[in-house]
């Protein structure tokens, strides 16, 4: 991460994934030039959603090992309170899975 830096009071409750107890946040850009995948992301998901910010973090469940393969990607995402996944070009949303795989969330 590149900086730390503290979150608005008036933008904690919408982006709580990112912001850290004391109010922290850690930051990281992304550029057009730099990463134009990922920069495309952020653009849908702000077009979409008003918000331009994405949490970029390990991929597990406390206390689990790191996700190595796009099927443990699919397991943890299916078994966490997740609503959207993004994997290379792939993008899943969980209601749109089918039921029985869906059945795995412990809702």
């Amino acid at each position: 991460m590149l900086l730390v830096g503290e979150v608005l009071k008036s933008r904690r409750e919408e982006i709580p994934a990112v912001t850290h107890v004391d109010g922290s946040a850690r930051v990281q850009t992304v550029s057009k030039d730099g990463n134009p995948g990922f920069y495309r992301l952020i653009s849908e998901f702000k077009k979409t959603t008003g918000c331009s910010v994405i949490l970029n973090t390990s991929f597990n469940v406390r206390g689990g090992p790191i996700v190595e393969s796009p099927a443990q990607a699919y397991r943890c995402f299916m078994r966490t309170g997740m609503d959207c996944l993004v994997m290379e070009t792939f993008f899943l949303e969980k209601n749109r899975q089918p039921d029985g795989i869906r059945g795995m969330h412990p809702r």
